[in-house]
Order: structure tokens, then C-alpha cells, then sequence
């Protein structure tokens, strides 16, 4: 497991003094006098900021055992804005992905914990927002990384149409690609991890559209798909059950849809 200071974008973040500038104008918007289990004010239930399209709901009561995760995309990334198929490949964000994760800090108050996939993309929109909203460093793990695609990543949808002919529209995956069934258990068992390392409290994971769709998919049967910066809740019981909860999108969603 590796961690990631809130300011640790480095040379990935383009234009330093450009992010400093959005950050610099950034706020969270706290709760109605309601806390986190860390003592951090709760986020608002819709969004502020006119750019943003509404945060479709705050998950609902639960018991202390149970961990809420808001479970949201990276920031557009270079091959997002290309229509590259991405897998675990490692584009950077671009600069529009990066005012995106200061748009959806806007909408944010705060949380417990802020974990992200360890793809850069992923990694250093969390370490925007973590930075925004005074929570870090960000905890990385593997287990939250994008479907591996093998041969199609870095290729568009026309170069994977005319290199496997109708794999798409039959929902089948090239060799060496991995399968559905081992990214829904890696998945899992991260969400599981972060639960039990804040156990009843709320955490924002940052992750890949594909791993979110796969894990709702294999937990309600729903086929959603996420913007830059859209995902939705799951919320871990002590039990260790997970259950897929409501979506949610941070910033406007003229965004990129997910393009793998």
C-alpha cells in the first residue's frame, strides 16, 4: 500500500502555479451541523457551484458498523480526450481534468479517509481534491486499478472494431484481457479493505469508470455508466456485505463518458 501527500502531483499536474490558482479558490461546503464519524462536517445533498449537475442524494442512515464509500472516476485524462481505450495504461490528466477534481472538491465537505487507484490518473485527481477539502495523504491501492485490457489499451473504438470485429457489440474481451469475475474480486476486496480500516465512518475512493460498472453489475445487475467524476455509493456492512447504493455526479455532465 503506498500513500500520496495531498500535494504530491508533481510533474504530472502540468501547469503548477495554473492548479494552485483553482485551488486557491476553492471551498467545501459542510453539512448541517452533521459530523463524520471523524468529526468532519457531512457533505451538502446537491451541489453549489454552477458549473455541476446535482449530487443525486446523500447515502441514507445507517448503522455504525457500516462504511460508506462515495466511489467516483478520475478527472479526464489525455487518451479520455482521444478516445483511447486506457485499461491499466497511465496517461496523465489533462487540464481539464484537473479543474474537474477542484469543480467536484467544491461540492465536497469532507471525509474520514481519501484512497484512489494507483493509475496517476486516479491518484492525483484524489490528491487535488484531498488537498482541497484538508484531508490526506491519499492511501493508493492496486486492488481499485481499471480492468486490464491487454492489446486494446491505448487503441480507439474504430481501431478495436476493425482489429476484432463485433467483440464489442457481443461484450467479449481479447486474449490476455482480464475477466470480468477477477476485477469484481479485486474490487471487492478493496472496498473491503478500506471498510475495515474506517470502520463506520465515510470515505471518498477515487477509481476507473470500468471498475465501478463491473462491481455494480456483478452486485444489482445494472449496466450505469460514469462521466469524469460521476460513480455512486457502496456502502460495506460490518458483515462484510456490500451493497451498491445511489449515483452520483460531481461535475456537469457534458464530461467524457467512459472510454476504458
Amino acid at each position: 500500500m503506498r500513500t500520496v501527500g495531498s500535494n504530491c502531483c508533481g510533474e504530472h499536474l502540468g501547469d503548477r502555479r495554473t492548479i494552485e490558482l483553482r485551488l486557491a479558490g476553492t471551498r467545501s461546503f459542510a453539512g448541517c451541523g452533521e459530523q463524520t464519524k471523524g468529526g468532519h462536517p457531512r457533505r451538502v445533498a446537491a451541489v453549489r457551484h454552477p458549473l455541476t449537475a446535482t449530487l443525486h442524494a446523500v447515502p441514507p442512515a445507517a448503522d455504525s458498523h457500516t462504511t460508506r464509500l462515495l466511489t467516483v472516476r478520475h478527472g479526464e485524462s489525455e487518451w479520455n480526450a482521444v478516445g483511447r481505450w486506457q485499461g491499466q495504461a497511465d496517461p496523465p490528466l489533462t487540464d481539464a481534468g484537473m479543474l474537474q477534481a477542484v469543480a467536484a472538491a467544491e461540492v465536497l465537505g469532507t471525509f474520514d479517509a481519501v484512497w484512489a487507484s494507483s493509475l496517476q490518473r486516479a491518484a492525483n485527481t484524489a490528491a487535488i481534491i484531498a488537498e482541497s477539502i484538508g484531508v490526506g495523504p491519499v492511501q493508493l491501492h492496486p486492488g481499485l486499478m481499471e480492468n486490464a485490457f491487454g492489446p486494446w489499451q491505448g487503441l480507439t473504438v474504430a481501431e478495436i472494431e476493425a482489429g476484432w470485429p463485433g467483440f464489442l457489440a457481443d461484450n467479449r474481451r481479447p486474449e490476455g484481457a482480464e475477466q470480468p469475475e477477477d476485477v469484481t474480486a479485486r474490487g471487492l476486496a478493496a472496498l473491503r479493505e478500506i471498510a475495515e480500516q474506517n470502520p463506520g465512518g465515510e470515505v471518498l475512493v477515487v477509481t476507473h469508470a470500468g471498475l465501478i460498472r463491473t462491481l455494480r453489475r456483478a452486485l444489482d445487475g445494472s449496466d450505469l455508466r460514469f462521466n469524469n467524476l460521476g460513480g455512486c455509493w457502496f456502502h460495506v456492512h460490518g458483515d462484510g456485505r456490500i451493497v451498491a447504493g445511489d449515483p452520483v455526479e460531481l461535475v456537469h455532465p457534458g464530461t467524457f463518458g467512459d472510454t476504458l
